[in-house]
């Protein structure tokens, strides 16, 4: 066996999980991503999807995406860059630009690239990029592939932003990155602050709106719009795998700085283009999120019965004030012994775990979709309260 294997072979973490009965990673669903799911042939309540406005089985989307397929085929055998830009995927990015109320949009294949090509292609080796500690993993890689100077911020913690740009010089571009809604503890970005503080010290501000699209803002439009700062905010970065029901991103800013992307940005040039069905999707996707504006309040009305109710049993859900709920566990083995036991009584949640996150800040990940009923969100409440109180996580 060679060097390479030898040291590989060694990490068993994943192994002892199976053999005790807590591995709770790829489990195999049968059927569309609803509400139910159907995983070994057991119909189970879905609480771990991103699906934020339950429309990734709306037959409207499904029919665009057939459609775009008998029109363009399954792929575009090609990158944006050279053979792979369809007049759907302008269409797609002038919505997009639209949407967000910026002047321009450019999309890559995944959200996961779209961070990757655009953090790491901005700024140079005298810039400063400052992120939040928290920041999703994308924008974390983006900063290691940049040859610029990387400055981490404590979580949403204003006095601890200003610190690092005190440090910076003022001949330098500094672009501060942050999530709109943090994807694991549900909080929103101050973004108010973060603008006040970004002129202070004419530093730039682009916003991950992954979790955001479809949730905040008018018509869905994000953190930005949320707060009333799109004309303050200088990037909307977007994923369509999450609201809008698809796979793929994008980038919207101003029209010098959508310009230089696409003809700097390594993971849009050397990456194949979104597919026609995605980008068909999506374009559909966005047709019912701006015309039943009643998805995103059904969205809230069930979150806010959950948070409410959760608090009322005793849970410590933090800072959340979205649809992603985190219940914290802050034991590893509990928080893996809680999955798998709701999962055998027919609920999913996704458990977030050391090296993800601090042992102490491990958590069960509860999320919330448009379509679920006030009936399924109080069926995996009783379930959670009595799983939890046999783990003695509730006292």
């Amino acid at each position: 066996m060679k060097l390479l294997q030898k040291r590989l072979a060694l990490y068993d973490i994943p192994q002892k999980a199976m053999a005790a009965g807590i591995y709770p990673y790829f489990k195999q669903i049968e059927s569309d991503q609803d509400t139910v799911v159907t995983i070994n042939g057991k119909k189970v309540l879905m609480f771990g999807s991103n699906s934020y406005l339950g429309l990734t089985n709306h037959p409207k989307i499904k029919e665009a995406a057939k459609r775009a397929i008998d029109k363009y085929g399954t792929g575009c055998a090609g990158s944006r860059f050279l053979n792979g830009t369809l007049d759907i995927h302008i269409e797609l990015e002038d919505r997009l630009a639209k949407l967000t109320g910026m002047d321009g949009a450019i999309c890559y294949s995944t959200g996961f690239q779209v961070n990757l090509g655009v953090v790491s292609a901005l700024t140079d080796r005298n810039d400063y990029l400052i992120l939040d500690e928290l920041d999703h993993a994308s924008i974390i890689e983006g900063s290691r592939l940049s040859f610029s100077k990387v400055l981490k911020f404590s979580h949403n913690n204003m006095k601890s932003l200003e610190s690092k740009l005190k440090h910076c010089g003022s001949n330098c571009v500094k672009l501060i990155v942050v999530d709109g809604i943090f994807s694991m503890e549900g909080d929103i970005i101050k973004l108010p602050e973060v603008v006040e503080l970004a002129e202070k010290y004419q530093a730039s501000i682009m916003v991950d709106d992954a979790h955001s699209i479809g949730v905040i803002g008018v018509n869905g439009a994000g953190t930005a719009s949320h707060f009333g700062l799109t004309d303050k905010v200088d990037l909307i970065m977007g994923t369509f795998s999450k609201s809008l029901a698809s796979l793929g991103g994008f980038i919207a800013s101003d029209k010098d700085t959508i310009n230089y992307l696409k003809h700097n940005s390594r993971a849009l040039i050397f990456s194949a283009s979104m597919t026609p069905a995605s980008a068909a999707s999506v374009l559909a996707a966005l047709d019912i999120m701006e015309s039943e504006p009643e998805r995103i309040q059904q969205l809230w009305d069930v979150t806010n019965f959950a948070n409410r109710e959760l608090k009322l049993l005793g849970f410590d859900t933090g800072v959340s004030e979205t649809p992603i709920i985190p219940l914290f566990i802050r034991n590893d083995v509990k928080a893996l012994q809680m999955t798998q036991m709701l999962f055998e009584d027919g609920v999913f949640v996704n458990p977030v775990i050391s090296p993800a996150v601090r042992p102490e800040d491990c958590m069960i990940r509860f999320s919330l979709m448009a379509t679920h009923t006030i009936e399924q969100v109080e069926i995996a409440l009783t379930k959670i309260e009595k799983i939890a109180k046999i783990l003695e996580i509730l006292k």
